[in-house]
């Protein structure tokens, strides 16, 4: 059943209950649109909408972690996906509550036990290629092939078209401001959750950590990702559990080689009915070849 459609959403997810586990978490979405005046080639007037980005700095047991840039259209979710893509934190349950203030443009985040070793494990940091700057603590990238992925599901290309053909349709505030990126999680065709944000590797965490509260599980589900396909990317996708990646545009080299190693399906350059299948094709089911008819 499609999400119900409306005004531009930055977030949206089909309502499923959250798992008892699931840390309290305030209820803080910032306005995702701002308007501003602008005046075109011919001079005219117009009046036009514009991602609101914004700072957010994590806290962790008041201890300053990190300043995300973001539109901020789930904030909580956000910080913990974030959490747990960083291995910061290993289990939902370890952490009691997220609490986020635009007024101060901050979100408290409270442990039940605090985080072992969170200075030496948050002091290296590598600043990635993902839009508004993403970063890496650690030896994420070294972790990261200790990861074993199942055997995943299985792409055909029916529901590669659907999966395009819903993202294209979607109320999107790309299509009413542009300057954003977008996920969307997918079983089969099916949307389950979207995240539009100014970096998708933010729009990436905000779902997660939707996974993670709702105790949703990633082996039999597609992931949907505009932008590059970048080796963040990739690791954060199989932390999530996802085997199967599709993206709109290309792929960087590191991003390739580490779906290589991981076993992962990446498919790529996507758009209307032409795309490419650059690695893991045990799992790509492609469209049988048209055979002209004779006459």
């Amino acid at each position: 059943m499609p999400l119900p459609e409306g005004e531009p959403r930055a977030f949206e997810a089909l309502p499923l209950p959250p798992v008892a586990a699931a840390p309290r978490l305030s209820r803080a979405p910032g306005v995702v649109l701002h308007w501003i005046d602008a005046v075109d080639e011919t001079g005219t007037r117009q009046r036009l909408a514009i991602p609101a980005e914004r700072p957010l700095t994590v806290f962790v047991d008041k201890r300053e972690i990190v300043t995300l840039m973001t539109l901020g259209a789930a904030p909580e979710l956000l910080v913990l996906g974030w959490l747990l893509n960083q291995r910061l934190v290993a289990r939902l349950d370890e952490i009691e509550a997220i609490s986020v203030d635009w007024d101060v443009g901050a979100a408290a985040v409270k442990t039940r036990e605090g985080i072992s070793g969170i200075e030496a494990r948050t002091a290296r940091r590598t600043v990635t290629t993902g839009c508004g700057q993403g970063t890496v603590f650690g030896d994420q990238m070294a972790d990261v092939e200790r990861l074993r992925l199942g055997a995943g599901t299985t792409l055909d290309a029916p529901t590669l078209l659907a999966m395009l053909d819903r993202m294209r349709h979607r109320n999107s505030v790309h299509r009413a401001a542009g300057s954003v990126h977008g996920c969307a999680l997918f079983r089969g065709p099916e949307l389950l959750a979207a995240c539009e944000d100014v970096g998708r590797h933010n729009a990436i965490d905000t779902l997660a950590g939707w996974m993670a509260t709702r105790g949703v599980a990633g082996g039999d589900k597609l992931f949907y990702t505009t932008g590059r396909l970048t080796s963040e990317m990739v690791m954060k996708a199989a932390q999530m559990g996802i085997s199967v990646v599709v993206r709109r545009n290309g792929i960087t080299a590191m991003g390739h080689e580490l779906a290589e190693r991981l076993g992962m399906t990446l498919v790529g350059r996507a758009a209307n009915r032409r795309f490419l299948c650059y690695c893991g094709f045990q799992r790509f089911v492609p469209a049988p070849a048209v055979v002209p008819a004779h006459t």
